[in-house]
């Protein structure tokens, strides 16, 4: 990462065209945004007639959501020849979302390619779109300029990215630009209706139990305006639920009526890392939660944050509570 940082659409795309070998990885606990964009780099690659290898370094499996997706080949492991591939890093807000973000310093070129607004600029090329709805509308635009011809294929992957980070064109990244892209994807060839039975009517028995547990233990604080919920480790364990079988549940507790903030946090499944997870979810336009995200070591977007922590349950609730109040006031 010797070159100077550059944050345009153009270095990416000479980037692309003047390199033969690419390595696609997203964050850990891929969301559809994550998956949807690695799948459609790696197959507008291919098209380009490029070498790459898609990677998730984790050893957690992929939510069981994104099952019918075509993700067939991705890796959990670096290749041996890192040092010969150009690292193209989506939807990561920060190095420390690669799983194992010393292969940054591996690989001889680093593009950053994003839309969360904090990101840390970690690549020797960064394009972070902070108003983008998602890191697939970025590549949309990475992808035309690269003369990519959109595939079925390839807009299917994108539409995931877009509906899945939009809420299904429900949240306020709904912006006029996704919802042509949406339009642009559908005609060319992306199935809504088989996207929507995979994401959102495939739920793992499983899930529904753990969703019950945190809908249990939902607790409102200051007047309604914040709920809070969690999952423990033995919870994951009893309903026989993997890691990210979590994801979604949070947006349960942001319907609430009157919740402003929602907060989920639960003690993943693996020994390994973090003791504790914590999401939050904004209802309001007002309030930034990637803020107090960013108090605890972590970030997102002003609407979608979280951070990893050592602390207890009841020492998180209090620290979202006071920083949810501190807000208000500011």
């Amino acid at each position: 990462m010797s070159s100077p940082e550059t944050n345009d659409l153009a270095a990416v795309v000479e980037a692309i065209r003047s390199h033969d070998r690419f390595l696609v990885t997203t964050h850990e606990n891929p969301d559809g945004d994550a998956l949807g964009s690695l799948l459609a780099t790696k197959l507008a690659l291919e098209q380009l007639g490029k070498d790459v290898v898609m990677v998730l370094h984790s050893d957690a499996p992929l939510p069981g959501e994104y099952a019918f997706m075509a993700l067939e080949g991705i890796r959990r492991d670096w290749p041996e020849d890192v040092e010969t591939r150009v690292l193209v890093a989506l939807d990561c807000a920060n190095e420390s979302r690669i799983a194992d973000p010393g292969v940054l310093e591996r690989a001889p070129l680093v593009l950053n390619v994003d839309h969360h607004h904090d990101n840390s600029r970690f690549g020797a090329v960064n394009l972070v779109v902070a108003e983008a709805s998602s890191t697939g509308e970025v590549l949309r635009d990475v992808f035309r300029e690269l003369g990519v011809q959109l595939t079925p294929e390839i807009a299917e992957a994108l539409y995931i990215a877009l509906v899945t980070d939009t809420g299904r064109f429900q949240y306020t990244n709904t912006t006029p630009k996704a919802l042509r892209l949406a339009a642009e994807l559908v005609e060319a060839g992306a199935d809504v209706h088989r996207i929507f039975q995979g994401v959102y009517e495939s739920v793992q028995f499983a899930k529904l139990k753990l969703l019950a547990r945190a809908l249990d233990r939902a607790q409102v604080y200051e007047g309604g305006a914040i709920v809070v919920s969690y999952l423990l480790r033995t919870d994951f364990a009893d309903v026989g639920a993997a890691e990210p079988y979590s994801e979604g549940i949070i947006d349960y507790l942001r319907a609430v009526e009157g919740a402003d903030m929602a907060v989920l946090i639960r003690e993943p499944p693996r020994q390994e890392g973090p003791t504790r997870r914590v999401s939050l979810r904004a209802s309001v336009d007002e309030l930034d939660v990637s803020a107090i995200a960013r108090k605890s070591g972590g970030g997102g977007h002003r609407q979608a944050a979280g951070f990893s922590s050592e602390a207890s349950i009841e020492d998180i609730t209090d620290f979202v509570r006071r920083e949810f109040l501190a807000s208000a006031r500011a």
